[in-house]
Order: C-alpha cells, then sequence, then structure tokens
C-alpha cells in the first residue's frame, strides 16, 4: 500500500516567514508595476490585495483563480493583462529572484521528500495556490527541491486550482485532479487554520509542524505533530491504512461534491480530444460517456432526491438504474465538451442548495428502495462516493491511452 504525502511549502519545505516574504513581494511588484504603468505603487498594491480576497473567496468550480484574479486585478487597474503580460512575466524572471534572500532552505525537507521518493509515495506540492506557478517553482528550487529533479505528482498554483486556503475543497481538489487514489493519504503543514483543520474537515489526515505554534495555543486540534524530522519517524510507526480519508461527514461531503468539477478539467486535459470518444476496452465506457452519466444522474438522481428530501417528510426515493443510459441515450454520440459543462452546471445547482443548508438539515430522512432508511447526509455521501468512483475510471481510461501512446513510439522507434 502506497501513500498519496501532501506537503505545504511556505515554512514546511522552506523556511519563509510568510507574512513579512508576502510583504516584501507585494511592495517590489507594486513598485516595478508602478514604474510601467504610471499609478501609483499603494493603488497597485490595493488591488492586489483586493484580487486575492477574490481569490480566497471563490467558490465556483467552474473558475480557476487565475481567471477569478484577472477579472477582479486587470479592470481595477484600466490596463488589459496582454498589455501587461510581458511586464509581469519580466517581473519573475528579473525580480522574483531577489526574494530568495528572505528564504532558508531546510535540509531535512529534503531528506524527508528524497525519503518520500524512495518509498515510492506520490508526492504533491499543497502550497496555497494565491501565486502563479513560476512563483511555486522559484520557491521550491530556493528549497533545494527543484521540480526538474523531484518528481511531484501535482503542484498547486493559481493557473489550475480553483479554491484556495483553508477551504476544504482545496484539499479535496487536490485528490479529484490526482484521479481521486483509493489509497492513504496524509497533509503536512505548519498551520493549524489553513493546513491542519480544513484539511480534517475534507477527511484527511494530517501532520502538524507544530514548531511554530508553541504551548497550549492550538491544543484543541487532534492530530499527529512534531518536526519534520519527526514527521520521518513517524511515517515509519504508523499503520498507513489508518490514514485512509474518512469523507462521511458533511464538510468532507461538501468539499468532495465542489471538488469533482473542479478536478475533472487536469485530466479531461490529458486525454487526447480524438480519444475522448474511444473506450479504452470494449466493456468499458469511454471519457464522453462517464462525462454523460455524471451530468444525467447529478440532473436526474442527486438534485431531485436532495430537494424532495428538503420538500417533503421522510420521501420515499424510488431506485433509477442509470446504468443503461449510456446506450439508451446514445452517450457515444455527445460532444463530450457540452457534457462535462451541462454536468458543471447541474452541479453548481446542487451546491448552492447544500451551501445553504442548516447543519439540522443533513439529519432529514428518506426511504430508499434499496438502501432502507437514510438520511440526507448519507445520500450526498452515496453521491460524493459516485464522483470518486467516475474520477477513477477517467484516470485509468488516462493512464490506458498514455500507456498506448508509449508502447507505439517504442514500436516506431525499434522498426526505424
Amino acid at each position: 500500500m502506497t501513500l498519496t504525502l501532501l506537503l505545504d511549502l511556505d515554512d514546511t519545505l522552506l523556511t519563509t516567514r510568510i507574512d513579512s516574504f508576502i510583504a516584501a513581494y507585494l511592495n517590489l511588484l507594486g513598485k516595478f508595476l508602478s514604474q510601467q504603468i504610471s499609478i501609483e505603487a499603494e493603488a497597485i498594491i490595493h488591488h492586489l490585495l483586493a484580487a486575492t480576497e477574490q481569490m480566497i473567496r471563490n467558490d465556483r468550480p467552474d473558475r480557476t483563480l487565475e481567471e477569478t484574479f484577472d477579472d477582479a486585478f486587470y479592470p481595477a487597474l484600466g490596463i488589459p493583462r496582454t498589455d501587461l503580460q510581458e511586464t509581469i512575466d519580466r517581473f519573475y524572471s528579473e525580480l522574483f529572484p531577489s526574494l530568495k534572500a528572505l528564504t532558508t532552505p531546510r535540509p531535512e525537507a529534503i531528506q524527508l521528500v528524497e525519503q518520500a521518493f524512495r518509498r515510492g509515495f506520490q508526492v504533491v506540492v499543497a502550497t496555497n495556490p494565491l501565486f502563479p506557478r513560476t512563483a511555486i517553482v522559484q520557491r521550491l528550487e530556493w528549497a533545494g527541491l527543484s521540480p526538474g529533479r523531484c518528481p511531484f505528482e501535482l503542484i498547486t498554483s493559481y493557473e489550475n486550482f480553483h479554491y484556495t486556503k483553508p477551504n476544504p475543497a482545496f484539499y479535496a481538489e487536490i485528490l479529484a485532479q490526482l484521479g481521486w487514489p483509493d489509497q492513504p493519504a496524509v497533509m503536512v503543514g505548519n498551520h493549524p487554520d489553513a493546513d491542519i483543520q480544513p484539511a480534517l474537515s475534507a477527511g484527511i489526515a494530517t501532520f502538524w509542524i507544530s514548531s511554530d505554534f508553541p504551548g497550549d495555543k492550538n491544543q484543541t486540534i487532534k492530530t499527529a505533530s512534531g518536526s519534520l524530522i519527526d514527521l520521518i519517524r513517524w511515517l515509519d510507526q504508523v499503520e498507513l491504512q489508518d490514514l485512509q480519508p474518512n469523507f462521511s461527514s458533511p464538510s468532507s461531503v461538501t468539499a468532495s461534491l465542489q471538488a469533482a468539477p473542479a478536478g475533472l478539467p487536469a485530466l479531461i486535459n490529458r486525454i487526447p480530444v480524438s480519444l475522448r470518444g474511444e473506450r479504452p476496452a470494449p466493456e468499458e465506457w469511454s471519457l464522453v460517456e462517464i462525462l454523460c452519466h455524471l451530468r444525467d444522474v447529478e440532473r436526474e438522481v442527486h438534485l431531485p432526491r436532495l430537494e424532495k428530501i428538503l420538500r417533503e417528510d421522510n420521501p420515499f426515493l424510488p431506485n433509477i438504474d442509470s446504468d443503461i443510459w449510456a446506450v439508451e441515450r446514445g452517450y457515444r454520440s455527445s460532444n463530450p465538451t457540452r457534457a462535462f459543462q451541462e454536468f458543471v452546471q447541474a452541479r453548481k445547482e446542487t451546491l448552492s442548495r447544500i451551501h445553504a443548508l442548516p447543519a439540522s438539515a443533513w439529519d432529514r430522512p428518506s426511504r430508499h428502495a434499496i438502501f432502507g432508511p437514510t438520511r440526507l447526509d448519507e445520500l450526498m455521501s452515496f453521491a460524493a462516493d459516485h464522483d470518486r468512483i467516475h474520477l477513477r475510471q477517467v484516470k485509468q481510461i488516462e493512464r490506458s491511452f498514455t500507456e498506448g501512446i508509449k508502447q507505439a513510439k517504442t514500436r516506431a522507434l525499434r522498426s526505424a
């Protein structure tokens, strides 16, 4: 059994003192841009902070953080992004590297990551995705953990993520983008409110690098804790099956339901357009069939059941055989892009209702034709499980076609 290891970056893998670092970063960027566009640095910093706040607040699975930032920042400046892109690129290539002096690498972090790779762990850099990828890659290089040398499975950044810390959906989106691996996972971070508590709310085990928060300050958090060296020892002692995610609480169910539509594009985009209607094997569904299935189950099963339970007292819920729809409705001839967009729209309707629920509503009862007496929390948990099953299918399709392409290239090279 392997492990998905989620690692915070700043003040976990790299000593950054993030508050001081952010202040220096904003001042540097504000002054640089003010010299290029004749707007006061203070005004630019104000707009940067306001756009960042919009990213933190974003709860839409169909808007990346980059899109959210762009829609807030550039109109506030009155300048199109295209007119500033070259200037911003120059900032990150020429000035951002000077901030390295404010950081210190941690040898024990390098040791941890190297051990994780030797053990076959799936390693994710789970940093708050408020920065563009170039800024995150540079900080990893300052930490001695260059992505060119370290085969990280995923690095979170504002280009490819929809949620930020401390939203529990951020942690669920990581697993979704990985194809929701059915294996243990643990989040490692230094901040109790940004790293530990929201990961626990998402149903993911945690290890708290607690040196920055000594004493009794955060004793309410029930998690393993210690230094990075302690983490290595802990991984030697813990039973990995005890780190299997638990997606049964309302908070973890909600995070999971938010994560599926946000994480799917990362998987879809790795499957060639020409192969999205192809089945990897005769008895298995193609990508477009999976997307159509997710859409129709959301529209005709999950959302109607949710509304019925909220509207009626202990309603009866008939069983629906949705698997036969793939053939009956001719899913293979559908447009995968449109099917995905329609699934996202349906899921947004479900989420809008869930976000408005009082805590007591999760206990509302119903009677299912197969499951018998059940409650809303259990049915929504089943919906999240349904997402995970099909994201794993999509991941398997990606692997099948990727392996097929590799084999074809190998045969071509041998015959050349």
